[in-house]
């Protein structure tokens, strides 16, 4: 089956809306409320100040910052003049930021004020980025962000068309090497991922959305474009806080939220009053990243009394590929309760398959690696054409994780074919891991897993051999991880070892490692 992606660019939703609609809300938060006329303007300006820094067609520049309204003028700006934006996940370490900015050829960054000092720290190591724009306050060395959009000239519409196919996104994804990789999102895959969420979404496209989730991730950003695109108005939390989201829920006319299942675990935890606040205008929970825990769904649905949908799918896919939708999370609270252990079936246009080592596909209930094709794939990973092709081949996206369709066609997913760890809706892969604890001077070898974790999913594991003499302890080897890399990547706990356990050709057993902590468990996901 061929899916051909919708002739749009990502900006002509916003051009129609701020036509259609000027004066009504299309983003607020605590303090501020924007208009579809007041984003596209400023959107536009942000697009002048990119074509006067030298930023053009298919050129990357990054942005470093928490939730803010800015974000989506970035996105929609920069695809206004065919820039493609490099959002840079704020819980990374430094040195992870610096990895990213050098290998996307980021020639600009726009940052919050709060990061300024840490990427004055790093310029050094950066080898393409000439201008530096802060938001929020004056820095030396940084363009003041509303300095340098006044200063912007207008640009001419006759500047050189933007192509459905041509990247709009560059997000970064885990790298099986040890290494992040670029996975680049065109207008039309993003558009089409777009129109597929609204298709389930048609109860309340023209409502209020919740954002509490970073928007440099692809499951963020793409239902706040989803609820513009609807016409809807999008509601940005700055960080998420259990106490606040919940207020929020409460009194800011939200109609719908979306949350990974550790922030729904915390609300569940955290908030002592859930029970007698009422939530009259929720209408759906949407959730993903991870998978949740069953009992902890039952609850949410009690307590939150709404529709609850989830999202299955990855950044190489721009966002969701299956859906278990509302009308399905009624028919497992009727009776069918195994549906809430799948994540759905298919988006519209998509195809999910499960096949074998050698691509074949398996028979309804027999495990294997979840492929998938459809119009919101990515286009491929920036410069790794031979991981570009193994990932893509045959036109189909292969997911790295394995699970099963039953005879209606609804997706299980059972374990991780790639070595990957989901906590707390972030992606981990062990090799990232491994190859900071093989840096230490005191590691001999050293293999990570992921564990069950009721606040998180999945928690960080690793194991250790110290070399022959040497002193090492769990505190001081976190540390040294700490400093090298993102907080969600570092070890909740080491075991130290003797020696690994190794197959006849030197690979590290890790189903041995994992099966103590995964026994009696359905499936080897947290």
């Amino acid at each position: 089956m061929e899916c051909q992606n919708p002739r749009m660019r990502l900006h002509d939703l916003l051009e129609f809306q701020a036509a259609q609609q000027p004066d009504a809300v299309a983003l607020r938060d605590g303090t501020r409320t924007l208009s579809f006329r007041d984003l596209d303007a400023m959107s536009e300006s942000f697009a002048n100040g990119l074509v006067a820094s030298g930023i053009g067609p298919g050129d990357r520049y990054a942005v470093l910052a928490d939730n803010c309204l800015e974000y989506f003028a970035w996105y929609l700006g920069a695809a206004k003049v065919g820039a493609v934006t490099v959002p840079l996940n704020q819980r990374l370490a430094p040195a992870e930021w610096a990895y990213i900015l050098n290998d996307s050829e980021s020639r600009l960054v726009v940052a919050r004020e709060q990061r300024v000092a840490e990427l004055d720290a790093m310029r050094d190591d950066l080898s393409t980025v000439d201008t530096f724009v802060a938001l929020g306050a004056s820095h030396d060395g940084w363009r003041d962000w509303d300095e340098w959009l006044a200063a912007a000239p207008i640009r001419p519409r006759s500047l050189a068309p933007i192509r459905p196919e041509d990247p709009v996104v560059q997000m970064y994804t885990s790298g099986t090497t040890g290494r992040p990789k670029g996975a680049i999102v065109s207008h039309g895959s993003l558009v089409a991922s777009l129109y597929q969420g609204l298709i389930v979404f048609l109860e309340r496209a023209d409502g209020c959305i919740h954002l509490a989730m970073p928007l440099s991730h692809m499951g963020s950003t793409a239902n706040g474009l989803l609820q513009m695109l609807g016409g809807g108005r999008v509601y940005v939390q700055g960080a998420f806080d259990p106490h606040e989201t919940v207020r929020i829920l409460e009194e800011e006319g939200v109609h719908r939220t979306v949350l990974v299942p550790a922030m729904i675990q915390a609300i569940l935890v955290s908030v002592p009053d859930l029970g007698e606040r009422e939530f009259r205008d929720l209408g759906v929970i949407s959730y993903g990243a991870s998978p949740i825990a069953p009992e902890t769904l039952r609850r949410a649905m009690g307590v939150f009394g709404c529709d609850f949908l989830q999202g299955f799918g990855q950044t190489e896919a721009s966002g969701s590929v299956t859906y278990l939708t509302q009308a399905d999370h009624r028919r497992a609270a009727a009776g069918d309760e195994y549906l809430l252990e799948s994540c759905g079936r298919p988006a519209m246009g998509t195809e999910v398959r499960i096949v074998d080592d050698d691509d074949n596909d398996c028979a309804p209930g027999e495990v294997g690696e979840i492929v998938m094709r459809g119009p919101q794939q990515m286009t491929g990973y920036w410069n790794l054409p031979e991981e570009t092709e193994r990932v893509l081949r045959d036109g189909w996206l292969h997911m790295g994780d394995a699970g099963t369709l039953d005879e209606e066609g609804y997706l299980y997913v059972k374990d991780r074919i790639k070595d990957m760890i989901v906590s707390g809706g972030e992606n981990v892969y062990s090799a990232e891991v491994e190859r900071v604890l093989f840096e230490h001077e005191s590691v001999a070898d050293a293999a990570v897993i992921g564990v069950p974790d009721e606040r998180w999913g999945e928690a960080v594991k690793a194991f250790v051999v110290v070399k022959d003499g040497a002193d090492l302890d769990e505190a001081a080897l976190v540390a040294f991880c700490k400093a090298r890399i993102a907080g969600f990547k570092v070890p909740k706990s080491v075991t130290f070892m003797d020696a690994l356990p190794r197959n006849a050709s030197g690979k590290v057993l890790k189903f041995e490692l994992r099966a103590p902590y995964w026994e009696g468990q359905s499936r080897e996901i947290g």
